[in-house]
């Protein structure tokens, strides 16, 4: 009899006899424990696995959440630092705007003393020098020089009712009208070119000269001037010798 003729009686035969010969069916088990695990065995081995993947995602859990409370605290302290920045920051930019409002005090407070020395230094420098023209025109030349202060009850200088006044420069019949002044800008000229037209219409007579004598004039005054036929001497030097003469 051939194997395979053998193998086909086995299988067929085999089932029934195991049923049948409890024999039979421990040596097939015992047989077969050589190749398979039992049901025992596998049950341990599943369990096993199971056990290894609690241990393992209960690992992982615990490592995550070592992550987690990590991130939490480098989170925590750099919340902290950035904090403590910003404290420093904004004490350090309110000290800055502190400086900068006493730099601006200072500021405010010295441009308001040279503006008030300015302003003193620019009526002390006119009158000294009204004063010195005064006395060397009237000792020297014997001309007659008259500060004139009227008042303009129709505004017709200022645009409103306020006082005139204008230096006058009398030589037998020549009448001239003077303007002296530490500095001359382009409506200075205007304003005294009114003051000379006010002066006329109140004491009806027209003015042979006007004169501007000042240290600082802006170029553009000068231009209006010209066109005002008002004469301008800013340096001692510009002055004719026989204006007076």
């Amino acid at each position: 009899m051939e194997n395979q003729q053998i193998k086909q009686i086995v299988m067929r035969e085999l089932p029934t006899i195991m049923q049948q010969d409890p024999e039979v069916q421990r040596f097939i088990l015992q047989l077969s424990r050589q190749y398979f695990a039992d049901k025992e065995e596998t049950e341990s081995r599943f369990d096993r696995v199971l056990d290894e993947l609690r241990r393992d995602r209960e690992e992982n859990t615990r490592k995550w959440e070592e992550n987690q409370q990590e991130l939490r605290t480098m989170r925590e302290e750099q919340n902290r630092k950035w904090e403590e920045q910003n404290c420093k920051w904004e004490a350090n930019q309110a000290t800055i705007n502190a400086m900068l409002e006493e730099i601006r005090d200072l500021s405010r407070k010295h441009d308001s003393t040279i503006g008030a020395l300015g302003a003193r230094w620019g009526l002390y420098t006119e009158q000294s020098f009204r004063n010195a023209l005064k006395g060397i025109l009237e000792d020297s030349f014997g001309v007659e020089v008259i500060n004139v202060t009227e008042f303009d009850d129709e505004g017709e200088v200022f645009g409103r009712p306020d006082q005139v006044e204008l230096d006058v420069i009398i030589q037998d019949r020549t009448l001239i009208l003077c303007e002296i002044k530490s500095s001359m800008s382009k409506s200075d000229v205007y304003i005294f070119e009114r003051k000379v037209r006010f002066y006329e219409k109140r004491h009806k007579r027209t003015a042979d000269r006007a004169l501007v004598i000042s240290p600082m004039v802006e170029e553009r005054a000068r231009q209006v001037a010209r066109k005002l036929g008002i004469e301008v001497y800013s340096y001692a030097e510009n002055v004719d010798p026989a204006l007076f003469s």
